[in-house]
């Protein structure tokens, strides 16, 4: 028991002294000590340097950070010749001594430093960091995607939906997560702590995050949620600092109003549709009389696609405020259904979103958005996206294997009004969706 006692003791003083920025003394460029790092075999010398290269990336200027990626893309990239001649051995003889040396060189030497980075305390955070440098970088240095598409593919790993936890976020919650929560705000500004209250004390207020093991105090996405009576058509009158406040056990729609995604290191790892499922399930366990849920959403790309339809009289009416409420959602109902992106993908990213995890195009609303905002992005414009459950894995597969878009029957035909006249509401549809 003291020989353990004792080891436990020495790594817990190992692991301290790697937490300490700048520890490492070793004047090696971070280059070579990643060269070091990929030929050690002992953890506890790995360790140290895993700790000392990042502790010198953190200080390097914006130039030695480019050629440290640099590095990664031209020395520790694929050996391509290597790669061939391996897979014509294996082709040629199927022997687990050929598969291993295949995949052994299949894979970038970058993913194995990644790694071993990733085997230092506090060094998932340090990489999701770094990741956001290398983000910036892609636009002057188009052949960095390839480093990308590694990071991309170890985050994925490391930030599996198994490893997640949600947690809910009130007014009890720590100041400095709160902090935090006004800071990643990315749909609807939070304007201050009264605002921030009016968002998480009320009773038909919610507000959950997902965080990672490695990062407990650091949320990923948060998904704000509003408990209502009917389905909201405005988000200046869902967030009015005068509404009267709903008992939670009165409502009947539970309402996602703004999903934020809180670490740009993480852009391209999807965990938002897991939020939403796990979500939809604590509110239908601690609430059963919730009977809807939807999204009050923007529409980023309206805006800029109104100006590219110089065919449609109602188009430049929207964009110069004379349009109709009737003229206006008739437009952001055809935005939602026809406008497509060179893949035949709906063109906006929110609709992409939610369409992917299964939802419907259910409703369209004018004057949703008034702020300056809403305005410029989608000039005034808004949606709801409704999660049946009954629908949501038929709607998943329809469009991820048919790129098929869900619209209930009103939006359709909203889209399909003639250019110049006013829609008129359709009779209400039997069931929705169809």
């Amino acid at each position: 028991m003291a020989r353990i006692s004792f080891l436990g003791d020495l790594l817990g003083t190992l692991y301290d002294r790697s937490r300490r920025p700048g520890n490492s003394q070793d004047r090696r460029p971070v280059e070579d000590l990643c060269d070091a790092l990929l030929e050690s075999t002992s953890e506890v010398a790995g360790l140290r340097l895993a700790n000392g290269i990042l502790s010198k990336y953190r200080h390097l200027s914006p130039e030695a950070k480019l050629g440290f990626f640099r590095y990664l893309a031209d020395t520790l990239d694929l050996d391509a010749a290597a790669v061939v001649r391996l897979a014509e051995a294996y082709g040629a003889d199927h022997s687990p001594a050929n598969f291993a040396a295949l995949m052994a060189a299949a894979e970038p030497r970058r993913r194995m430093l990644l790694r071993r980075l990733n085997q230092a305390p506090g060094a998932t955070a340090e990489l999701v960091r770094m990741r956001v440098d290398l983000l910036g970088l892609l636009k002057d240095h188009p052949d960095f995607a390839t480093i990308d598409q590694d990071f991309v593919h170890m985050l994925r790993g490391w930030f599996n939906h198994g490893f997640l936890t949600m947690r809910q976020i009130d007014w009890d919650t720590s100041a400095k997560l709160l902090e935090k929560i006004v800071a990643y705000e990315a749909v609807h500004q939070i304007h201050g702590w009264d605002d921030l209250r009016r968002r998480l004390y009320p009773t038909d207020r919610r507000c959950f995050a997902f965080f990672h093991p490695s990062m407990p105090s650091e949320p990923l996405i948060f998904v704000e949620v509003a408990l209502t009576r009917e389905i909201p058509g405005s988000i200046q009158a869902l967030l009015a600092e005068d509404r009267a406040t709903l008992q939670a056990d009165e409502a009947r729609v539970a309402v996602f109003y703004s999903i934020s995604n809180c670490q740009g290191g993480l852009r391209g790892v999807s965990f938002g549709n897991f939020l939403i499922k796990q979500v939809v399930n604590e509110l239908s366990h601690d609430l059963p009389r919730l009977e809807t849920f939807v999204t009050l959403s923007p529409m980023p790309g309206l805006t800029r696609w109104l100006r590219t339809q110089q065919g449609d009289p109602r188009a430049k009416r929207v964009l110069d405020g004379t349009a109709t409420e009737a003229e206006a959602e008739s437009m952001a109902a055809r935005y939602l259904l026809e406008a497509k992106r060179p893949n035949g993908s709906p063109a906006d990213p929110v609709a992409r979103f939610h369409l992917g995890n299964g939802a419907i195009i259910h409703d369209v609303h004018a004057n949703a958005d008034t702020s300056a905002s809403g305005l410029e992005q989608s000039c005034g414009l808004m949606v709801n996206y409704l999660y049946d459950s009954a629908q949501t894995e038929r709607n998943h597969e329809a469009f991820s294997s048919e790129g098929k878009v869900a619209a209930s029957r009103s939006v359709k035909a909203r889209s399909r009004a003639e250019r110049g006249v006013a829609f008129t509401t359709p009779p209400a549809p039997a069931e929705a969706g169809k």
